[in-house]
């Protein structure tokens, strides 16, 4: 079993995240990683719920869809998708990581277990038409397969960045993962769509 995964008997909604080193919490001590700040959050709005770290670091969707039948072996009620972003960073075809976030869901869809799915911006380094096929995928497939839709998992840190404001407060040396400030910040942005997430959910 997964850590932060519900015990056997538990009551209360169990939630699964499934993501990269994102969700995975890189470079943070592990109370400061996305999947605990999320699960504090959510409790301290007197949720009863849950939240397992199915986070992988350096994982792609293509990884991702090679983990999903296990991941949902577990018995989750509701399942956070965020990948994509490994993908971005060795330019894999958007189509391929379309028909592997497409086989995702579609399988939680047939274990009846509803999904956020969070995606990324892409960058303008490969050209418009791999930016616009890549965002679009995750608009595509949010409705073809009633997810509810975050179109940038690192929303507070996108927008200072197309403020040109500096983001050394909110990410780590790196300039690819946040920091725990920047978790905060980004647990606070996609915190109410998890609660409608939740509202899905049938413990």
């Amino acid at each position: 079993m997964l850590a932060g995964a519900a015990p056997a008997g538990a009551q209360g909604i169990a939630l699964t995240a499934l993501g990269d080193s994102l969700t995975q919490g890189y470079g943070l001590p592990e109370a400061e990683g996305f999947v605990p700040v999320l699960q504090d959050w959510l409790r301290e709005r007197g949720h009863d719920v849950t939240v397992t770290n199915a986070g992988v670091s350096g994982d792609t969707t293509a990884g991702g869809a090679a983990r999903i039948d296990w991941t949902l072996a577990d018995g989750p009620d509701a399942l956070i998708v965020a990948l994509g972003g490994n993908d971005l960073l060795r330019g894999i075809d958007p189509a391929a990581s379309r028909a592997n976030l497409d086989a995702i869901l579609d399988k939680a869809g047939a274990a009846g277990v509803p999904v956020l799915l969070a995606g990324l911006p892409a960058p303008g380094n490969y050209g418009p038409d791999f930016k616009r096929d890549f965002e679009a995928m995750y608009v595509d497939l949010a409705d073809q397969h009633d997810a509810i839709l975050v179109p940038d998992f690192l929303g507070p840190i996108g927008e200072k960045a197309t403020q040109g404001l500096s983001l050394a407060d909110l990410m780590q040396d790196d300039r690819i993962h946040p920091n725990a400030e920047g978790v905060r910040q980004i647990v606070d942005a996609i915190g109410p769509r998890v609660e409608e997430l939740l509202a899905r959910a049938e413990p």
